[in-house]
């Protein structure tokens, strides 16, 4: 247990428990909101891998030579409950994530490309200033591996190389992904 402050002038005391934000993952997860499809028109224009085959040639040759400059889906979606450890200075998280991928057919039929694990660990560090309640997010570690060799029928694509994908979504992350995260921040919470 942590002792709490003396209050000796207005403050505003926030205090999260990892039962309580652990308790709010597994609700979340449990109810299948940790799930996401990202289609290629959702991708920034400036993002250097947009969800074509013409593009994902980078990581899988194949995939290109299947289906010529056709446009991807992306599925994402938590394997496990998140888990959230609590330290003095900063929130800790842990995702056990899958990320598949699809080419969408000029008949709108999708076709599994591949399908890899994405493990993460994230760092928050909350901050108040003045009157704004904001922080940073790190990416301090993370790793992807594919689940299985091909999916669905032999005509599925190999899997990509796994190396390029971890390396451009630590790109993606540190391009896009942590700078909008620590760009955000709450109302005014005095």
């Amino acid at each position: 247990p942590t002792a709490l402050p003396t209050a000796h002038e207005p403050m505003l005391l926030l205090a999260v428990t990892e039962s309580v934000a652990n308790s709010a993952t597994f609700t979340y997860f449990m109810a299948g909101a940790l799930r996401k499809r990202i289609s290629s028109d959702m991708v920034p224009q400036q993002f250097p891998l947009q969800l074509r085959t013409k593009r994902m040639g980078l990581l899988s040759p194949q995939l290109q030579e299947r289906y010529p400059d056709h446009p991807m889906e992306l599925e994402l979606w938590a394997r496990q409950q998140p888990l959230v450890s609590c330290h003095p200075h900063a929130l800790h998280g842990t995702l056990f994530g899958s990320a598949e991928a699809f080419v969408v057919l000029p008949n709108a039929t999708r076709v599994p490309a591949f399908l890899l694990n994405i493990d993460a660990n994230v760092t928050a560090k909350p901050r108040i200033t003045r009157t704004r309640l904001g922080g940073t997010v790190k990416l301090t570690g993370d790793g992807a591996s594919p689940a299985s060799p091909s999916l669905g029928s032999g005509d599925a694509c190999p899997v990509p190389q796994v190396k390029r994908v971890e390396n451009l979504l630590k790109f993606g992350l540190w391009l896009f992904g942590i700078p909008r995260a620590n760009s955000e921040s709450l109302s005014p919470v005095l």
